[in-house]
């Protein structure tokens, strides 16, 4: 599946100044590490999110929102964010802003 190159160019320019960041090709589209750590992604035309996994569970309660799956168990901590949350530059900060919190919290997968 190709993601949108648009929205991960704007994932970018949020994180560009932001130490340490890279890019890996994962989860059908394009992933931000912060610090050897899953940020942000871009899957399709939405934003997948690492944060809080306090939050998760408040989250996909609101529309726009879903929790990711995998092997058929939500993820704690991780979840999708539909286009129409993000549109307009002060919601898509909110999101980008949620994930770089919980960052500095989140265990590195890297061995």
């Amino acid at each position: 599946m190709a993601y949108d190159e648009k929205l991960a160019n704007r994932v970018r320019e949020a994180l560009m100044d932001v130490p340490k960041v890279t890019e890996k090709k994962m989860f059908r589209g394009v992933t931000f590490m912060v610090d050897d750590k899953m940020c942000v992604s871009v899957s399709g035309n939405e934003l997948m999110l690492r944060l809080d996994p306090e939050l998760t569970e408040q989250l996909v309660e609101e529309n726009g929102t879903r929790a990711m799956v995998h092997g058929g168990k939500h993820m704690k901590g991780f979840i999708y964010i539909s286009p129409e949350r993000f549109k307009n530059q002060k919601d898509f900060d909110h999101w980008i802003q949620l994930a770089l919190e919980y960052n500095p919290k989140a265990k590195s997968s890297k061995k």
